[in-house]
């Protein structure tokens, strides 16, 4: 049976805190309140340039809608 939990109880879509696991373009949604932050538009309220990957962002960095921390961003998984 899968719970959707490895033996580590992350959730499913976690990059775990380790943004080598993830490319450029990778879009991640906030599991608080679910803002969605695109590398292509960037982030306005912290004045975070479009193009600027998820990886690049500075450590202070949170979510602009709820505060919450980037460890708590889940992959967004796109199907092509």
């Amino acid at each position: 049976m899968n719970s959707g939990f490895n033996s580590g109880m992350h959730f499913e879509g976690s990059y775990l805190g380790d943004t080598s696991k993830l490319s450029p373009d990778t879009s991640l949604e906030c599991k608080i309140c679910w803002w969605v932050y695109d590398p292509a538009e960037g982030d306005p309220v912290w004045q975070i340039p479009s193009g600027t990957p998820f990886s690049a962002l500075p450590s202070h960095w949170r979510c602009p809608n709820c505060d919450g921390a980037a460890e708590q961003f889940m992959v967004l998984h796109t199907d092509v």
